[in-house]
């Protein structure tokens, strides 16, 4: 009974085409599209829900995947790099 927002993830067109006629979710996660097969699916979502891409983006991909006219973008490559900090936060 709760109206939790609903994501799903398709990793190809033919999933795609699937949760398009399912339907029932808030936002398509585009997960590993190439540039080409975003630009496809930004087209066959035809603004229906919102999108996202994720998966395999990096600071040299991330306009070329902005341009292909997705809602948001997931970037985990921003953080895979960093070395974790552990900080004490107590007061003597």
């Amino acid at each position: 009974g709760k109206n939790l927002p609903i994501e799903i993830e398709v990793r190809n067109l033919t999933e795609l085409a699937e949760a398009l006629r399912v339907g029932n979710v808030h936002r398509i996660m585009l997960d590993n599209f190439q540039i080409d097969t975003l630009k496809e699916a930004v087209k066959m979502v035809a603004g229906r829900f919102p999108t996202e891409a994720s998966g395999g983006i990096r600071e040299d991909t991330l306009r070329a995947v902005a341009e292909t006219g997705v809602d948001y973008i997931s970037c985990g490559a921003l953080t895979h790099q960093i070395k974790s900090l552990d900080l004490s936060l107590k007061a003597y």
